[in-house]
């Protein structure tokens, strides 16, 4: 009762203090309508409109602010890494080039590497890699550069990683893990993913561990449940299993997808066109002698293993002649067996080509060693018998010295730069001699009725003279055997 008589008090008086088209305003505005003798006996702060409307914090229910950016920053910081590599052979230049690219893979994973170190072995020690003594040192190089992670240059047994952890007291990841894990990263289309994924269980397989409960007895048979074999399979036996049930069946979805690449493929080769094949090693300008070839568009970027998905683009040569430029993945030394077989299929495409152009870094430190490595997965994958045009690239940023020595050691090779466009003319006119020619040469005089000939001319063959005459098109072409069998009912006939 009290309330209804105190808003019924100020309502007649703001009835009598405003006309009645002001006493609206009046009631909205709240400056106006505020009377010290009522408002001021309220208890509690009191609010303008916008101040009762607004959001307001409940003291000591949200984080506080430094604890939201320790956490923020926890997530984006990166993963702190310390080098280690056995010198087994070779110069001490061959062996810090190693450790300098193994820091290049591990900026690329997204890490930052602290520092790097190398030990002089005849070979890598069983039980910790570099040998018990070295460990020790390497724990305490850990502790003072605060690192969480140890990459090792070379691929450790299950034991030699288990070992060296327990010395070093961090997590410890070999070259191919590194490798691994960049692919991951980087794949893009559903092959690619598929081939990463059958990739790192191969790799996973033999190296999960269990501790604690993770290697107990599990019951089985009637009272164990599903997907056990039986009284007393391991934890870590089951996981086992199932990663193989999930490699074959990565391994038919990888064959599937690998007959719809085939079907693409045999069309070309019914259509006779030659395919060129780009192959290299990762970061030596492949994508960006593409683009310069073909305007493809394909990503560029100064990392290893930047593009990992093949790309198919159609290109034309100088003569007119159409033919295919492929993309590889690029390759690495010490690139993971695991990686050759999963990407198996896609590295098919330098084998199944007529050219290799195989890409070397002009401005690297060591390009021979580049050439070794790659020629190497290109004999593991049977593509030793297609020819191959030595391209090197960055020659802009290469020392004369080193481009005159590739020059001179690689018989069939051309210094260009795909940044500058250097000597590309002349690799396209090399591409349009070395590719092979169709077998035919054949002249017809096609009736203008069967245009469609000529138009299969133009892009199955080689076209060497055109010319138009009052019964059709006089053309002399070289072609294959099937073309030159629909062209021969127009051969004319010898002169008497």
């Amino acid at each position: 009762m009290t309330s209804s008589s105190s808003s019924s008090q100020d309502t007649r008086r703001l009835a009598q203090d405003y006309p009645d088209g002001l006493r609206a305003d009046a009631l909205m505005e709240e400056d106006v309508a505020w009377s010290h003798e009522i408002d001021g006996e309220r208890d509690g702060d009191q609010f303008d409109r916008s101040e009762r409307a607004a959001l307001r914090r409940v003291a000591g229910l949200s984080t506080e602010l430094e604890d939201v950016t320790e956490v923020e920053y926890r997530q984006l910081r990166l993963e702190r890494v310390v080098l280690v590599g056995v010198w087994t052979s070779g110069t001490v230049q061959d062996a810090d080039n190693s450790l300098a690219e193994l820091a290049a893979l591990a900026e690329t994973a997204g890490a930052l590497v602290l520092d790097g170190v190398i030990q002089r072995r005849d070979k890598p020690d069983a039980a910790t890699y570099i040998g018990s003594g070295k460990a020790l040192e390497l724990r305490d190089i850990v502790l003072e550069t605060g690192a969480d992670t140890v990459i090792c240059d070379g691929e450790l047994s299950p034991g030699q990683l288990i070992q060296l952890e327990d010395v070093v007291k961090v997590k410890v990841i070999d070259r191919t893990a590194l490798i691994l894990d960049i692919f991951a990263q980087h794949a893009k289309s559903r092959e690619g993913k598929a081939q990463v994924a059958l990739a790192q269980m191969q790799y996973m397989l033999p190296r999960l561990r269990g501790w604690g409960q993770s290697l107990s007895r599990q019951m089985g048979g009637g009272r164990g449940g599903l997907a056990t074999r039986g009284p007393g399979e391991t934890k870590i036996e089951t996981d086992r299993r199932r990663i193989r049930e999930k490699m074959a069946k990565m391994r038919r979805e990888i064959a599937e997808m690998k007959t719809g690449r085939e079907i693409k493929r045999q069309e070309r080769r019914r259509n006779k066109v030659p395919s060129v094949a780009i192959a290299g090693y990762t970061n030596a300008g492949k994508s960006s002698l593409l683009n310069r070839l073909t305007g493809a568009g394909v990503l560029v970027e100064n990392a290893l293993f930047a593009t990992l998905d093949p790309t198919v683009r159609r290109a034309e040569t100088p003569s007119g002649r159409l033919y295919t430029l492929t993309d590889t993945v690029g390759f690495v030394r010490h690139l993971p067996h695991h990686l050759v077989e999963a990407f198996r299929s896609t590295m098919e495409e330098v084998g199944d080509s007529d050219l290799i152009l195989h890409v070397v870094d002009g401005s690297h430190p060591a390009p021979e060693e580049q050439l070794a490595a790659v020629r190497e997965v290109i004999r593991e994958v049977g593509a030793t018998d297609v020819p191959e045009i030595v391209v090197i690239n960055k020659a802009d940023a290469a020392d004369p010295l080193v481009l005159q020595r590739l020059l001179r050691n690689e018989k069939r090779s051309l210094a260009v730069s795909a940044r500058t466009g250097l000597g590309i003319e002349e690799l396209l006119a090399l591409i349009d001699n070395e590719l092979p020619r169709p077998s035919v040469e054949i002249e017809a005089l096609v009736p203008y009725t069967h245009g469609k000939l000529v138009a299969r001319a133009h892009n199955e063959g080689e076209v060497l003279s055109e010319e138009h005459t009052a019964e059709g098109t006089l053309l002399k072409v070289r072609v294959h055997e099937e073309l030159a069998a629909e062209l021969a009912p127009y051969v004319p006939a010898p002169a008497a």
